[in-house]
């Protein structure tokens, strides 16, 4: 049998966070535990990525870590392997990846409180693909200014007017697809943030890969994010979990 893409892939899920924009929900729960429907945030993304055939997992624990791990156990309610990787103190997002025993060639690496229907099976094909040493996942995001913009030059004279305009960025999912080399060089008791550490491979002159795709995408940051969320999930949970009908 043809070797997959994702064959010796490990998931790592980032949990540490305090989720403090998401209190009191976060006071007495870990952001990934938060529910969606009749699931934790974590279960569906621990499903979704069973579903491509991504089930050796670790999951980075901080905040409340006790719960996480009484929560998921061991993986085998979710048909997958969970391992666990804690932090004493913040080590932001990027660290904890290098306290993580016996990682394989290739890892994708993503936060905890994520909704998508990001093909993660295509984004890992693409990374090796692309032979690069790490890869963004990256959604296009509309941002509409409700208000006139006034531009001017260097002197502070008006130059022009935009009424109400709406800019497009490409911004981070908090999705990566990272080889193990990249985080054999994380010093693992510096704080180290993942954009801090993309800065970083580029300017060792690492090759950085964007994957683009047209999929639902949504970070759970805030109480108006959570109320879309589960909007979202309500009417689209097959998706979510990668249920193939």
């Amino acid at each position: 049998m043809a070797e997959s893409a994702v064959d010796n892939v490990r998931a790592v899920i980032l949990a540490g966070g305090k989720g403090m924009r998401l209190r009191p929900l976060t006071t007495v729960l870990p952001k990934p535990l938060v529910p969606l429907g009749n699931k934790p945030i974590l279960e569906v993304l621990m499903r979704r990525l069973g579903s491509f055939g991504l089930k050796d997992i670790s999951i980075c624990t901080g905040y409340l870590a006790e719960i996480i791990m009484a929560v998921c156990g061991d993986g085998s309610k979710y048909d997958a392997r969970i391992s666990y990787s804690g932090e004493e103190k913040p080590l932001g997002t990027a660290a904890p990846l290098a306290r993580i025993p016996d990682l394989p060639e290739t890892v994708i690496v993503m936060n905890g409180d994520l909704l998508t229907t990001l093909d993660f099976g295509k984004m890992i094909e693409f990374h090796k693909a692309q032979q690069a040493d790490f890869t963004i996942g990256v959604y296009k995001r509309d941002v509409k200014i409700d208000f006139g913009v006034v531009q001017s030059d260097d002197d502070g004279l008006f130059t022009g007017f935009i009424e109400k305009p709406t800019y497009h960025y490409e911004v981070s999912m908090g999705v990566n697809v990272i080889n193990r080399e990249v985080i054999a060089g994380i010093d693992p008791d510096e704080y180290l943030d993942m954009p801090d550490l993309i800065q970083r491979v580029h300017d060792q002159g690492g090759k950085v890969a964007l994957y683009r795709e047209d999929c639902y995408w949504l970070d759970i940051g805030r109480m108006d994010d959570y109320a879309t969320a589960q909007e979202e999930f309500a009417g689209m949970e097959d998706q979510f979990l990668g249920i193939k009908k």
